[in-house]
């Protein structure tokens, strides 16, 4: 059974991705932590547009938490047979100077954005080992290319998924395995929901295509990455309408 993980399936670009590349799996497993609801609404309405051979599960929790984790991938494998994708999309931010993000956020956007990565790769890469296929696909930011200021602890967070992805994909292609990263710009989701119309305004002038992407738009982007030969990997792909 065709089988994808996807976490951070409850915001923007998640369910939008989630939606759009549920069709071409056989068990769809979301996951997702703060909106319960959103996650659930989600899973019935993948349910209600496939066929009835095909199995959306819905998993609730904290991506940090290696226990949690482990289950979900457990519970993943022993339904589907094994794991054909992993794409890692849940992530946090946080706006404000250093000497004001206090350890235990530092911890938390560390967690939610990378050690989330290792948590889940981790579990999920020996079965791709076993059967010699696979495609993951982590999702970063511009600022693990360049770092932003007022966002030291995310860039440090992006930044980390940027290497991690790469040298993992060094570990993993001689077993057909491709791992690549996609470095995301100014998406309009809540993550940048802080942003008044004004400030918005402002960035989108930044841009040279002169707008923030749609998650819809981000969730395309990432399907066509994840439908490229296993030869592409070892790769931090930007989609950032020329910003940076």
């Amino acid at each position: 059974m065709k089988s994808i993980i996807i976490t951070g399936a409850s915001g923007g670009v998640g369910s939008a991705f989630a939606r759009l590349i549920a069709s071409d799996y056989e068990y769809v497993a979301i996951c997702g932590y703060k909106n319960s609801e959103k996650l659930s609404q989600l899973e019935m309405s993948i349910m209600a547009a496939q066929n009835k051979n095909s199995i959306c599960k819905s998993f609730i929790g904290d991506v940090g938490d290696y226990n949690f984790v482990s289950d979900m991938v457990s519970t993943v494998v022993k339904a589907a047979g094994g794991i054909d994708a992993l794409v890692n999309i849940a992530g946090i931010s946080h706006i404000g100077l250093l000497t004001d993000v206090t350890p235990d956020m530092w911890n938390s956007i560390m967690s939610t954005n990378l050690t989330s990565i290792y948590n889940t790769c981790y579990c999920v890469v020996p079965h791709m080992v076993h059967a010699k296929t696979g495609k993951i696909i982590n999702i970063s930011s511009v600022w693990g290319l360049t770092g932003a200021s007022c966002e030291v602890a995310y860039s440090a967070a992006k930044g980390g998924v940027n290497s991690f992805s790469k040298a993992l994909a060094k570990e993993l292609a001689p077993s057909n395995i491709s791992v690549n990263a996609i470095a995301l710009g100014a998406v309009d989701t809540k993550m940048n929901g802080h942003l008044t119309a004004t400030e918005k305004a402002e960035l989108c002038e930044e841009i040279p295509y002169g707008k923030m992407a749609a998650p819809e738009e981000a969730a395309t982007f990432i399907k066509n990455i994840l439908s490229m030969p296993s030869y592409f990997t070892g790769e931090v792909v930007k989609f950032d309408g020329g910003w940076i």
